[in-house]
């Protein structure tokens, strides 16, 4: 959906509209183009939260940082503004916040990025969002494809890999300790 140029949102005005429409899974690309997604299905839906309490129940565990769903919104340094399905922030980044900040979209990229793909999602849209949370400063991010029992790992700094239906990943050495099983997100259990 284009607004542009005819209603040009700034932040908070984005922030407004997507809190007067909760009900829409909404995005803006640093164009300013706003992007509304389907809803997760069930599959989807499920997979999502076994990753959120997997990686909810490591960061507890380690104490450095604060886990996000994918309901939380992050304002890129480039403009835009995304939803990962799961963000995780170190604590120092977010103790400069300023409480105001904190209420909002949080004006930062995550340290940390999952996106999964469902059946509704365009591979070479992802692809291109993870490359961009990359280039706004994202340590590490796994695109994960259930269909494809793929993960493709995108470090800072270093080459994209490709890990073809893996059972388990690993987020050493950028968040010590955290390894995900994978069979639950190849095989759903209903």
């Amino acid at each position: 959906m284009q607004l542009q140029p005819i209603v040009n949102l700034d932040d908070d005005e984005f922030f407004d509209f997507c809190r007067l429409n909760p009900d829409l899974h909404i995005e803006r690309t640093r164009e300013g183009f706003v992007q509304i997604m389907t809803p997760a299905g069930g599959e989807t839906s499920a997979r999502n939260s076994i990753l959120t309490t997997d990686i909810t129940n490591w960061a507890r565990r380690d104490g450095t940082g604060v886990v996000f769903d994918s309901s939380g919104g992050f304002i890129l340094p480039n403009g835009a503004i995304r939803s990962p399905d799961v963000a995780w922030v170190r604590r120092t980044r977010l103790a400069a916040l300023q409480p105001g900040q904190k209420r909002r979209f949080l004006p930062l990229c995550p340290d940390f990025i999952v996106e999964l793909r469902s059946a509704t999602d365009s591979l070479d849209s992802l692809l291109e969002k993870m490359e961009e949370y990359r280039s706004n400063g994202a340590q590490l991010g796994w695109l994960i494809d259930p269909e494809a029992q793929r993960v493709t790992v995108y470090p800072r700094n270093g080459r994209v890999l490709f890990l073809d239906r893996p059972l388990t990943i690993s987020a050493d050495p950028i968040l010590p300790g955290l390894q995900l099983d994978l069979r639950p997100i190849w095989e759903p259990d209903f």
